[in-house]
């Protein structure tokens, strides 16, 4: 038989590994040993300082710990703010949050691009208004209509995903934005279906039962007619049950087959997995997670509309996966947060200038650092804009006599320093929106000091289209600034703030 194999101590490289290795060079991989171990103690070494300490600390606190305090958080928002507008803000958020937790089901561990997602929250709010409403005349108990609701949702996930178990990519994308289309088209004509009255078309089913959970009815307003908080505890909570079951399911088998499948689905088949069965579980549990959603988001608005399930609100909840980072719950959850909040923050002409003015200032700061160059941006700009606010006056006073939109100090310091005038040509806004794109993308071009050159005229065009163009339109302003944020981000970091990196054969 020969000799028996002695491995020796497996936590030491084979006799000549050390010399191979170095042969190869310094970054090759060592023979013998764990690479993957061995790089992350490397990169663990070089991370040093307050910073590595506390990125050790912290990794070493448990999700649930994490969830816990975030639930904490949120539940003394009431206490500490008594404004009705900032407690229905939070349960906003909350909606998103779940509606983002479903759809990274399908998209972030199942990797399937369902454009439809937004089609289910859309059947949760309907089902919801079917069974708790005057419109069939209807009035199930809250938890049976809620039971009721989800099957509901992970039936026509499951159902929506049976005829498209065998697509990908592009063609799985075109499938499932038809069925969107489908939904709203109904839901818009549903009042004559038949000869019969069914969503009762664009004016929307009216007068929804409230909430009602262990023979309590949870108000939607106070008697000052302010937002119910008690919605926001029952959201809360429902968000705290769906975050820990998808944990688990993540955890399980299935949902390792999920990152399988996401990662190689051809692989994953060759493997013996299910392929066609774990894409229709994808589908039933996302389109569970946002019928579920449906319910809370129609019983405290107390009605339902086809124009609350357009697509800028799919664009909204793929753009809060995508910044948090498909994948990852805490991730996705925390894209839903900042992306409401900016939304929200984006309304008013004041707060969007603070906001603006405040993320140009720290990415120059985050570029330049504090140096000269930086010195020079700022005060090149702040000159220009004074000599370009004179030059104008002189030429023609009316076009500096134009109102900032907003109030506030920094509205009339904008209209200090940025021309603003008292009517804008028509011609004027495309050709400043046209030359700044143009400028931005010069600017990828250069470097050194003709960049820094160029940064200031672009800087102050910035302000000009800001003050002018895009405060004028707040409604489309929001999403432009959405994506700008989401394409800084993905250059960034392209798996999102706390994506998990997928894995890549080059």
């Amino acid at each position: 038989m020969g000799d028996r194999f002695d491995d020796g101590d497996l936590t030491q490289p084979l006799e000549g590994a050390a010399e191979s290795s170095a042969a190869e060079g310094g970054t090759s991989p060592a023979v013998g040993r764990d690479e993957w171990v061995a790089r992350d103690e490397e990169r663990r070494a070089r991370r040093g300082g307050w910073v590595g300490t506390v990125e050790t600390r912290l990794g070493v606190v448990p999700w649930w710990a994490w969830l816990t305090l975030f639930v904490a958080l949120v539940c003394l928002l009431p206490v500490g703010v008594e404004n009705g507008y900032v407690r229905r803000v939070a349960f906003d958020t909350v909606i998103f949050m779940l509606l983002a937790l479903g759809l990274n089901v399908v998209v972030g561990w199942g990797g399937l691009l369902d454009l439809g997602y937004i089609a289910f929250f859309g059947i949760g709010a309907y089902a919801y208004a079917f069974m708790a409403s005057d419109q069939f005349d209807l009035h199930f108990p809250t938890p049976i209509v809620i039971l009721l609701v989800t099957l509901v949702g992970g039936l026509a996930g499951f159902l929506v995903g049976l005829p498209s178990r065998r697509l990908t990519g592009d063609y799985l994308a075109i499938v499932t934005l038809f069925f969107f289309q489908a939904f709203l088209t109904l839901t818009n004509n549903g009042d004559d279906v038949f000869g019969h009255n069914v969503t009762n078309g664009p004016n929307g089913i009216l007068d929804l039962d409230e909430l009602s959970l262990f023979g309590t009815t949870i108000p939607r307003t106070t008697s000052q007619g302010q937002f119910g908080v008690g919605y926001l505890y029952v959201a809360l909570a429902v968000f705290v049950i769906v975050y820990v079951a998808l944990r688990l399911l993540n955890d399980s088998r299935t949902g390792r087959a999920w990152r399988s499948l996401r990662e190689d689905a051809l692989a994953a088949e060759v493997m013996g997995m299910p392929v066609n069965w774990l894409k229709l579980m994808a589908f039933a549990f996302g389109a569970a997670t946002a019928a579920l959603t449906g319910t809370l988001a129609a019983s405290l608005n107390g009605s339902v509309f086809p124009q609350d399930f357009e697509f800028p609100l799919l664009i909204a909840v793929y753009t809060m996966v995508i910044l948090g980072g498909a994948g990852s719950q805490a991730g996705v959850v925390l894209g839903a947060i900042l992306v409401s909040v900016l939304l929200e923050v984006l309304r008013e002409p004041g707060d969007s200038r603070a906001l603006f003015y405040g993320v140009l200032l720290l990415g120059l700061l985050a570029i330049l650092k504090p140096s000269l160059r930086l010195a020079v941006v700022l005060v090149g700009t702040i000159g220009l804009g004074l000599v370009a606010r004179v030059v104008a006056q002189a030429v023609d006073e009316r076009w500096t006599s134009g109102v900032a939109a907003g109030g506030g100090r920094l509205a009339g310091w904008a209209a200090d320093w940025v021309i603003v005038p008292e009517t804008l040509a028509g011609w004027v806004a495309p050709v400043a929106y046209l030359t700044m794109i143009g400028a931005v993308l010069v600017l990828t071009l250069v470097d050194g000091w003709a960049r820094i050159v160029l940064l200031v005229p672009t800087l102050y065009l910035a302000a000009f289209v800001w003050e002018n163009v895009m405060l004028a339109k707040p409604e489309p302003t929001r999403y432009a600034i959405l994506g700008a944020i989401l394409v800084a981000t993905m250059v960034a970091r392209p798996y999102g703030i706390l994506g998990e990196k997928r894995v890549e054969i080059v």
